[in-house]
C-alpha cells in the first residue's frame, strides 16, 4: 500500500482528453450534479429549469475531426429518449472521424440497445461508462430523481457486455455506506474498470427532515474511516479505480491506484 497524494489528475481529465456536450440542462436532475450547481450559480438555469433540456442545434452541424486522445460524451447532460436521435448523430460524426469515445450515461435500456445495434461497426472505438451509484431505488430516487432505476441500469450493463462492447462503471458518488455488495453485482459484467468516488458538494440548508436524513447518511459515507475501510476491502479487486475525490484524501491506497497509473482504462 502506498500513499496516493501527488500529481492528481482532476475532473473529466481523469477519463478523457476532451469532452463534447450538445444540451443545456438534464432531465435526470441529480442533486449532486456539478454542471447543475454551476448552471444555477451563474444564473444560466434555476433549480426548477435545470431539468428542462435545451438543444444546441449548432453542435449538430459540426464536422468533427479526429482529436488526440479519447473524447467523453456527454459530460454535463445525459443521453435521454427526448434527444436520442440528436445524440446519436453527434456520436456518429465523432466515430466517423475515427475518434475514440467514452460514452458516459445513467443508462436507459432502450437507448443502450439501439446504440449497441446501430454502432456495432465502431465497437473498437467505444467504451461505455455506466453510472450506477446504488442498488437501492429509494436512494436513487432521492439523489437522481429523473434517472432510470437500478434494474434498468444493470440490464443495460449486461446487454452491452453481452454484445462485446467495452464496459466500465462509475460509482461516483457512492450512495451506499458499503458499496461492496453493489460492486459484487456489477463486477462480472465489467470488462474494463469500476471507478469509485465520494460526493463533493453537500448543501447546508434543507427543505425537510427527510432531506436532512439523506444528507446525513452521505456524510457518514464520506468519513475517512469508512472510505479507508472500503479501500482496504477492495484491495484485491483488479478492476477498481478511485476518483480524485478519494485519491486526494490522506489514505493508504493500493499501489495500482497511485497517480502514476494509466488513467485511461
Amino acid at each position: 500500500m502506498e500513499c496516493a497524494t501527488k500529481r492528481i489528475t482532476l475532473g473529466t481529465k481523469e477519463w478523457a482528453s476532451s469532452n463534447i456536450n450538445i444540451i443545456s440542462g438534464c432531465s435526470h436532475d441529480c442533486r449532486y450534479c456539478y454542471a447543475r450547481k454551476m448552471a444555477i450559480r451563474f444564473k444560466r438555469k434555476t433549480e426548477e429549469t435545470w431539468k428542462i433540456m435545451e438543444l444546441n442545434n449548432e453542435k449538430l452541424s459540426i464536422n468533427f475531426k479526429k482529436r488526440k486522445g479519447r473524447i467523453m460524451f456527454p459530460t454535463s447532460h445525459d443521453i435521454t429518449p427526448e434527444f436520442k436521435e440528436e445524440c446519436f448523430l453527434v456520436l456518429k460524426n465523432l466515430l466517423d472521424a475515427g475518434n475514440s469515445v467514452l460514452i458516459t450515461t445513467k443508462p436507459h435500456f432502450e437507448i443502450i440497445k439501439d446504440l449497441c445495434l446501430n454502432f456495432e461497426n465502431f465497437k473498437d472505438l467505444i467504451q461505455f461508462r455506466f453510472t450506477i451509484t446504488s442498488n437501492n431505488n429509494k436512494i436513487l430516487k432521492f439523489w437522481e430523481p429523473g434517472a432510470p432505476p437500478f434494474d434498468e441500469r444493470l440490464k443495460s450493463l449486461k446487454y452491452a457486455n453481452s454484445m462485446k462492447y467495452k464496459t466500465s462503471v462509475s460509482i461516483e458518488p457512492f450512495l451506499d455506506k458499503d458499496p461492496i455488495p453493489l460492486i459484487k453485482i456489477l463486477y462480472p459484467y465489467v470488462s474494463e474498470t469500476i471507478w469509485i468516488g465520494k460526493m463533493n458538494y453537500l448543501k447546508r440548508n434543507y427543505n425537510s427532515i427527510e432531506e436532512l436524513d439523506f444528507y446525513n447518511e452521505i456524510r457518514e459515507n464520506c468519513t475517512i474511516e469508512n472510505i479507508q475501510s472500503i479501500v482496504y476491502q477492495l484491495r484485491k479487486y483488479k478492476k477498481i479505480r478511485y476518483k480524485d475525490s478519494i485519491r486526494k484524501l490522506d489514505l493508504l491506497i493500493p499501489s495500482i491506484q497511485t497517480p502514476s497509473m494509466k488513467l485511461s482504462s
